[in-house]
């Protein structure tokens, strides 16, 4: 069951952290693109909410999935603390007991984390869209 831990660790962690990794690098490349993106060059407001909320989804995927994988970290952490417990119940030790519990909770501080990240680039990406659509309302009136 050692497997199990570097899966906690490298598994469901690394997971985490190559998420959050692509959530700042489409936010980047979000922001970049509506700073440099002329409205009033769209014909209709629906092509542009097309190309404006293009790759928002995995922003918003990462955000609401990332506690399940974290929850998925803790889960699997406890299963192990629990395991490696029953297999020599005499020798109990309090300390292997919290360091088992402490690698399952980092995996739910890191998917909370990643999405906190997530929902908060979402949120204003999505900001910067309604935005951007009303100033096209408003230029073609």
């Amino acid at each position: 069951m050692e497997w199990l831990s570097a899966a906690i660790d490298y598994g469901i962690i690394g997971l985490l952290l190559v998420l959050s990794i692509a959530v700042v690098a489409v936010a980047l490349e979000r922001m970049v693109f509506y700073r440099s993106i002329k409205v009033e060059n769209f014909s209709s407001i629906k092509s542009l909410e097309l190309v404006l909320t293009a790759k928002l989804g995995l922003i918003g995927s990462v955000g609401n999935n990332a506690p399940y994988l974290g929850l998925l970290g803790t889960v699997l952490g406890i299963m192990l603390t629990f395991y490696n417990m029953g297999l020599d119940p005499s020798a109990m030790d309090a300390g292997k007991i919290m360091t088992g519990l402490a690698l399952a909770l980092k995996a739910t501080a890191v998917g909370l984390v990643v999405a906190l990240v997530a929902v908060v680039f979402y949120n204003a990406l999505l900001r910067k869209v309604r935005v951007l659509m009303l100033q096209w309302e408003i230029a073609h009136g």
